[in-house]
């Protein structure tokens, strides 16, 4: 198992979970707009927060962890630019089953996020 993460709204969340599909690619994009969902390693979690989440309200901010091994679509690891990072990204409709844990995110004293460990 893979795990991959993915920082969204609550909302869109709760949603996904009462209806058993996630489609968000990432903040204000869908999976349909966007052809897949954009997840980040732990290690890549932090850059992704600060470049598109930076702005967001941390109590409206969730992540998702979810096992690869419970995603039935394609999972790639791509980067953006040759040469760049490879980031994974789910081809498909992410079903709620997959995600096994919901994680909080806050802000420090000086305002920055605070992401999960």
């Amino acid at each position: 198992m893979a795990e991959l993460l993915h920082i969204t709204d609550r909302d869109h969340w709760l949603a996904a979970a009462r209806t058993g599909e996630y489609r968000m690619s990432t903040r204000g994009v869908t999976l349909e707009q966007q052809g897949f969902i954009h997840c980040s390693a732990r290690g890549q979690l932090g850059q992704v927060a600060r470049l598109l989440y930076a702005d967001a309200l941390a109590d409206e901010l969730v992540v998702l962890v979810i096992d690869s091994d419970r995603v039935p679509a394609p999972v790639r690891y791509e980067a953006a630019e040759p040469g760049g990072e490879a980031y994974p990204h789910i081809y498909g409709v992410l079903p709620a089953s997959a995600v096994t844990d919901v994680l909080p995110v806050s802000r420090d004293a000086a305002g920055r996020l605070v992401l999960p460990g």
